[in-house]
């Protein structure tokens, strides 16, 4: 495949490629780096070749949800198991091997800072720092008269 011509990147191995990129976090400039052009081209790549544009966004979009579902899996908290293997020799096959020698449930608290990012975005009306107020009504001042 020659470098920097569109064609290319419009084939199936192309746009999956594209895809593949954007799912593993590459960068719009990494991923213009990556195909042996500017960053700039790249953008009027995906201005003209629809195809181009959905394969990257489908891409990221696959990242987008793995990190909302830890970013929740963070704030709620949650259990799980480590397991402990010790190299142990076996005399009947006469090989080192891994046993596992102890299992332990531990548990993630959950995490505040977390809780509070994802109410302020999900919810902003209700969780935002800054609260609006809306005055209505008239203000009158009385009228002051001054004499030297």
């Amino acid at each position: 495949m020659a470098k920097g011509k569109y064609e290319e990147w419009l084939t199936v191995e192309g746009l999956l490629k594209l895809e593949a990129w954007a799912r593993n976090g590459l960068t719009d400039e990494q991923i213009a780096n990556n195909m042996g052009i500017s960053v700039a081209t790249l953008y009027n790549y995906k201005r003209d070749h629809l195809e181009i544009l959905e394969s990257l966004k489908r891409g990221k979009e696959v990242v987008d949800i793995e990190v909302e579902n830890a970013l929740l899996k963070r704030a709620l908290g949650y259990t799980f198991t480590e397991v402990t293997k010790e190299r142990i020799y076996n005399k009947e096959t006469e090989q080192a091997e891994f046993v596992v020698t102890k299992e332990v449930i531990k548990e993630v608290q959950p995490d505040t800072t977390a809780q509070i990012f994802w109410l302020k975005n999900r919810k902003p009306d209700e969780w935002r720092d800054k609260k609006e107020t809306e005055l209505s009504g008239e203000l009158k001042m009385p009228s002051i008269t001054i004499s030297k």
